[in-house]
């Protein structure tokens, strides 16, 4: 008698039990291998924000309305990293391990960890306190890029005005860009000669040449987005969190899901989710999992690539 082999649909089928509602992700070369699992961890986070790896290789991310930062273990499970966050947002961490935070109790950035070491580093530009700060990214001198789109806009009401920061680790808060719609994530090439914004309100992922004294010049379109729609006021792409991997590879956050770039901005592939991502980063065991949260959820996706290793973030 002819023997089945039945171990590939067996493998297939687990692969499919363990991800989002069966969902899998796309071929993408280089990237993520056609059928791999979306794999859905929770949802009911309230907010999901700032992901980044942790030392151990585990992830932690902000619930801001509860105020706590959360970690997911290698087996999915989630327990609370550290509360009392002062509303976190974006996570970094700097050259000394401390754990850098955008935070929007009292809008700044500040240094939530370990204890002991706990403090503001910036909360005003030229004396006015910062508006609504989002995103941020550390560079390898120890300076803190940051996004500070303001409180998100209602009608009736002034546009606050916005703005892309850079603090540098020993100086006075510099204020770079002021003509972004809506700046959100923020994220440095992996030589960080480029500064990447992702606007909210606008079409395409922009990038800046960072100099030598981290300011940066000109705004450019660097990647067209997929999935932007007009809005009373203008457009909105959803356009958010944003990472990048050992090849240079730009992964952006927005409404269709995560969408991916190479290092010239061209168009490679979009992983779709069930819910809008929000931020993303890599983690694990050498950063060969891409974690994905938004919308009180959490996924992950194996990865071909791994995360850009020079930097936690």
């Amino acid at each position: 008698m002819k023997t089945i082999k039945l171990w590939p649909l067996a493998s297939a089928l687990l692969a499919f039990a363990a991800s989002a509602d069966g969902l899998v992700a796309p071929a993408i070369d280089g990237v993520v291998s056609a059928g791999t699992p979306i794999v859905l961890i929770k949802e009911g986070f309230q907010g999901t924000e700032g992901p980044i790896a942790l030392p151990d290789g585990s992830v932690a991310f902000t619930e801001a309305q509860i105020n706590q930062i959360t970690r997911i273990a290698a087996d999915n499970s989630t327990s609370p990293y550290l509360q009392n966050s002062n509303g976190a947002n974006g996570l970094a961490f700097n050259a000394a391990g401390e754990l850098v935070a955008v935070v929007t109790g009292k809008p700044g950035i500040a240094v939530l960890a370990p204890a002991g070491r706990e403090r503001v580093l910036v909360d005003k530009f030229q004396g006015a306190p910062l508006n609504r700060p989002n995103d941020l990214v550390v560079d390898q001198r120890g300076g803190v890029y940051f996004t500070d789109p303001g409180p998100r806009p209602e009608p009736g009401k002034p546009v606050v005005p916005t703005a892309v920061y850079y603090l540098p680790a020993k100086g006075e808060l510099q204020r770079l860009v002021t003509d972004v719609e809506r700046p959100n994530g923020i994220q440095l090439s992996p030589d960080e000669k480029t500064l990447y914004v992702a606007n909210t309100f606008g079409d395409h992922v922009l990038a800046y040449d960072v100099n030598k004294d981290g300011s940066v010049g000109k705004r450019r379109n660097f990647a067209k987005l997929d999935g932007v729609t007009k809005t009373e006021t203008g457009i909105t792409s959803g356009a958010d969190g944003l990472a990048v991997d050992a090849k240079g590879r730009l992964y952006v956050a927005t409404t269709p899901g995560v969408q991916v770039f190479d290092a010239k901005g061209k168009a490679l592939g979009t992983i779709a989710l069930p819910k809008a991502p929000q931020n993303l980063a890599f983690a694990g065991e050498g950063k060969q999992t891409l974690y994905v949260v938004g919308r009180g959820a959490a996924y992950k996706i194996a990865v071909l690539t791994p995360g850009f290793a020079g930097r936690v973030k």
